[in-house]
């Protein structure tokens, strides 16, 4: 195989070095000549190396003199031809042609008399340097050779008339296009600010021919220009509406709309212009004022239903549904007229399409506030009269709709959910510490009381307790209630903008908030705090309950030895620190790391770790740390004195020490053979119990002394020699 391609190789450089030979000799013979370079043509199209090695043996650069200086009309461009289609399947081709020289010389074709395939030639190389290339964007509009583009764009054909099937007047159309498409490539692709501000002069050019010619030859690559010229330009978009282009592209698409009906043709054509105006107006959203002077959104919606389109001239159509109802209400009243909100929402419902999903949200999105206003029946918002008296129309009119405003606010819920599904376990997982930090410090206000009144009478016990509970259980729930309230309220407010709804399922959607939030308080209560048991009890409708109470003998059940009395100090202190902060995020900044990190698996490892990192300790955990700080330090000091380092851990350390410490010798056990009855113990063992050496060592009395390991070496030892087990 690899025999075959140097073959291949070999022969496509001999066929390259042949063919240049006969350029060079046949100077006097043009047919020769076009041949020759139509068959090096072929030959790098078929092969990807032709292009480099007819470079490297100087293929390219004598085309490019020879079309340059040859006399006759038909070499010169067949070389053009062909440079333009090495340059095109190589990048080190287009490189090495991409020079002012080359640029020059071309700009000199289109100047002349030339004939119009000549210049189509020269077009053509122009596109094929220009493309993808920054260097060569720069060259066409140093070399003046872009001036001369624009100078064919306006002069090539006429618009008055513009008869294809004569054939002079196509071949012009022909080079015409090709104008349209180099320029496509000088301002765009990449994109080219200075190349855009030098093309939007051609604007009101490009708006005569689409006032004077409704053809699809000619809109197709007008718009194509615009497109591409508008596009990431706001300048050059302002200069666009400031010439009446908008206005021109709106008539083009409601005469292109109407026409749809009758023809396909029509339809696919609205579309490209359609994404024309909607590059016109993605960076100046405030240009969709333009479009409601002539009810564009009702056109895309007309042209939305066309069974004919794809998913992607759909797509294109809702984008520019999107842009235009972005910032301006008369759009928005226009979609809502012409019930866009329930196409968009089937739309929605019924695509696989991902793209054309996000399409039909950002449409939703945008016709939040319309919405609104209808929903809330003209109560919050200030209306002229005018406005008032059409919405009451419209209301009357349009009463089927309440199915699709039920599935719109499913669906607005939905994308709201989905939005804020990033942010809400971290939201539920602060509020739920606030409420643990306010539990405790009740619970611990609680706790002292009780101890207070275990000291003064105990005829009094059970009431205070019962008040405080009554206090605790008051707190707990205002607590609670106020943050699944605070998050409830802001889980409403994006919903109350998206869609008319009914407060019965808001009031629905906050009780299933509000159970979420009490039941992750209740199960980070549980395992924060073990003697909350007495007074958090669950019940059926998920609520707080008030508590149990409290018996008369609780006082006698309190031991001195109680946690709380203990270190009641050290809470007290704690409680009082908490009280001091300001907000409930300063308290959750300045915890102690020991303290609140419940949730982590630790260890005597990264236990320590993250208390010495923690700068807000309390006084327990200083005080560990300053203990274990001592420890270390003892340690420390105890290796320098012994001029020792410890690499292993104390114990094991002191053990090895032990063992090797002068005037102690190690003592090994006493060597016993196994006796034969042993052997046959061992051997029934493993029939039974295979080779669990522990369970065989259990099961059968061997002698004092015996370990799992001596059972599994002798084992192997008399199965790898038969004859000393029968010995044995």
């Amino acid at each position: 195989m690899e025999s075959e391609d140097t073959k291949k190789t070999q022969e496509m450089k001999t066929d390259l070095n042949l063919l240049l030979e006969c350029l060079k000799y046949q100077m006097d013979n043009a047919f020769s000549q076009k041949e020759a370079l139509v068959t090096i043509h072929s030959i790098c199209q078929q092969n990807s190396n032709a292009s480099v090695y007819f470079r490297e043996i100087g293929g390219l650069m004598f085309v490019k003199n020879l079309a340059k200086s040859s006399e006759h009309s038909m070499v010169k461009e067949a070389a053009l031809y062909t440079l333009g289609a090495i340059a095109e399947k190589n990048v080190y081709c287009q490189q090495t042609l991409c020079t002012s020289e080359l640029f020059e010389d071309l700009t000199w074709f289109l100047s002349n008399d030339s004939n119009i395939n000549l210049k189509r030639m020269s077009v053509y190389v122009i596109l094929v340097l220009v493309s993808n290339n920054r260097t060569g964007q720069t060259l066409v509009r140093e070399t003046g050779c872009i001036t001369v583009l624009s100078r064919l764009f306006r002069t090539v054909i006429s618009k008055c008339e513009l008869d294809l099937s004569d054939k002079n007047v196509f071949q012009s159309y022909q080079l015409w296009s090709s104008v349209c498409s180099t320029l496509c490539v000088c301002v765009n692709n990449p994109q080219n600010d200075e190349n855009q501000m030098f093309c939007c002069s051609l604007f009101p050019h490009a708006n005569e021919w689409l006032k004077n010619c409704m053809k699809p030859e000619i809109i197709r690559p007008i718009c194509s220009f615009i497109g591409l010229t508008l596009a990431n330009n706001t300048y050059v978009q302002k200069y666009f509406v400031s010439v009446g282009g908008l206005d021109v592209l709106s008539q083009v698409l409601v005469q292109l709309e109407s026409d749809s009906h009758e023809t396909l043709s029509s339809a696919k054509l609205a579309v490209v212009v359609t994404k024309t105006v909607d590059a016109c107006i993605a960076d100046n959203p405030t240009f969709g004022i333009v479009l409601s002077k002539y009810h564009i959104v009702s056109k895309l919606l007309a042209l939305l239903l066309h069974e004919s389109l794809d998913s992607g001239e759909k797509f294109s159509i809702m984008l520019t549904l999107g842009h235009c109802t972005e910032d301006c209400e008369e759009n928005q009243y226009d979609l809502f007229k012409n019930n866009g909100l329930p196409l968009m929402i089937q739309a929605l419902t019924e695509s696989q399409n991902e793209e054309l999903n996000k399409a039909a949200t950002f449409v939703l999105h945008n016709c939040k506030k319309i919405t609104e206003k209808l929903s809330l029946s003209l109560g919050e918002y200030p209306f002229d009269e005018n406005e008032t008296q059409q919405l009451k129309d419209i209301n009357v009119k349009e009463k089927n709709l309440e199915e699709h405003w039920r599935k719109a606010k499913e669906i607005l819920h939905r994308i709201e959910q989905l939005e804020r599904e990033g942010n809400e376990e971290e939201i539920q997982r602060e509020n739920c510490q606030d409420n643990i930090s306010s539990m405790n410090m009740s619970i611990q206000n609680t706790w002292k009381h009780l101890h207070a009144d275990h000291i003064g009478r105990a005829t009094k016990a059970e009431d205070e307790d019962k008040s405080h509970s009554r206090q605790f259980q008051s707190y707990k729930s205002h607590g609670v209630m106020s943050k699944a309230c605070t998050n409830d309220d802001q889980m409403k407010t994006p919903l109350k903008s998206a869609n008319p709804v009914h407060a019965c399922y808001r009031e629905s959607e906050q009780n299933k908030s509000l159970y979420k939030a009490k039941s992750s308080c209740n199960q980070n209560l549980r395992e924060e705090t073990t003697f909350e048991k007495n007074f958090i009890s669950q019940s059926s409708d998920h609520v707080f309950k008030h508590p149990v109470h409290i018996a008369k003998n609780i006082k006698q059940q309190l031991p001195v030895t109680d946690p709380f009395t203990l270190c009641s100090d050290i809470i007290n202190k704690e409680v009082v620190s908490f009280l001091a902060t300001p907000s409930c995020s300063k308290m959750l900044t300045y915890r102690c790391s020991g303290c609140i990190a419940v949730e982590k698996s630790l260890n005597s490892r990264n236990f320590s770790k993250l208390l010495h990192s923690c700068p807000y300790q309390c006084d327990r955990h200083k005080v560990i740390v300053e203990a274990e700080d001592r420890y270390k330090s003892e340690l420390r000091k105890l290796l320098i004195c012994n001029k020792k380092i410890l690499l292993t851990p104390r114990r094991r350390q002191r053990l090895s020490n032990e063992s090797t410490t002068p005037g102690r010798i190690k003592k090994r056990r006493v060597r016993k053979n196994f006796t034969e009855e042993e052997v046959n113990y061992l051997f029934n063992g493993v029939k039974k119990m295979g080779n669990h050496w522990n369970s065989i060592l259990w099961s059968f009395p061997f002698q004092q002394g015996r370990k799992a390991v001596d059972l599994a070496h002798k084992y192997r030892k008399l199965t790898k020699s038969p004859m000393c087990a029968a010995s044995s």
